[in-house]
């Protein structure tokens, strides 16, 4: 899936390039990220997010600003991870993306659990799922990982790299969540939108044939825990380092909607579990 294609979120979070024991260690996860499923292009989920046994323990290295999620040309970034409080199954991330996009019709579902038992065996779980609402069909993901407190900006907390490519319309906001039932301590929410920009030498393509994602990574400040949901406006054959064409317009969810979602009852056992 694309999710993996970038991640997780992001999402698992691990990416083609590294080593296959980086693979393992966020494979039993980003991603995003931020990857060995056949969307998994940056991240597959962590796509929530290099050398094995020490980063295990210290953290993962992603690329992009979003674990998770890969912004072409964007440096390796390391993201220090906690253990989760208790294991969530690929199942439930499936699970719970699927009660994300109720009324929608679901195609092709990839899951991966986390193994807070064994730091080789993966410290983030994701799901990701083709998704039609009736609109076009979709690709999406969630990745549910823990950071390591303090926070730190370069977590992904932060919107970097954006110079030059608000021309592209991409786009990158920050905001808070006060603190709730739901959110104690409150809530970081970063919100982007990335054009799938063509590989070096590549034929230019038209405006209407590039494909973008939108990732909304919402990260509680008590505890560290972490989602993050990746939406693309394709769907299909992410394999070999191709983007399909855009099937719609705008993603399932608005940001607004995604942070609701997140932030919502559907997410909040796996928030939990996470934290």
């Amino acid at each position: 899936m694309p999710f993996e294609a970038d991640l997780a979120h992001a999402l698992d979070r691990t990416t083609d390039s590294l080593e296959p024991d980086l693979t393992r260690l966020t494979d039993g996860a980003v991603e995003r990220g931020r990857s060995r499923s056949r969307r998994r292009r940056s991240a597959g989920v962590i796509a929530g997010v290099g050398a094995c046994a020490a980063i295990a323990a210290a953290g993962l290295v992603l690329p992009g600003a979003l674990a998770g999620a890969r912004s072409a040309g964007s440096d390796m970034e390391t993201v220090a991870l906690a253990m989760p409080r208790s294991a969530i199954s690929g199942t439930q991330m499936i699970d719970a993306v699927k009660k994300t996009f109720p009324g929608s019709r679901f195609g092709q579902e990839h899951g991966q659990s986390n193994d807070p038992s064994n730091p080789n065996g993966g410290w983030v779980a994701n799901g990701e799922v083709d998704v039609n609402d009736g609109h076009g069909a979709a690709s999406v993901g969630v990745s549910a990982m823990r950071l390591k407190l303090p926070l730190r900006d370069g977590d992904g907390l932060i919107c970097d790299n954006m110079a030059g490519r608000a021309d592209a319309g991409d786009t990158c906001e920050l905001s808070e969540l006060p603190s709730s039932a739901a959110l104690p301590g409150g809530a970081l929410v970063v919100s982007e939108k990335i054009a799938e920009r063509q590989p070096m030498g590549a034929d230019p393509v038209p405006d209407s044939e590039i494909a973008h994602r939108w990732t909304t990574t919402v990260t509680l400040k008590s505890t560290g825990a972490q989602l993050q949901l990746v939406q693309w406006d394709t769907a299909g054959d992410f394999s070999g380092g191709n983007t399909p064409k855009p099937t719609r317009d705008t993603p399932p969810l608005s940001q607004k909607q995604a942070v609701a979602a997140l932030t919502g009852p559907t997410w909040a056992p796996i928030l939990g579990a996470v934290g």
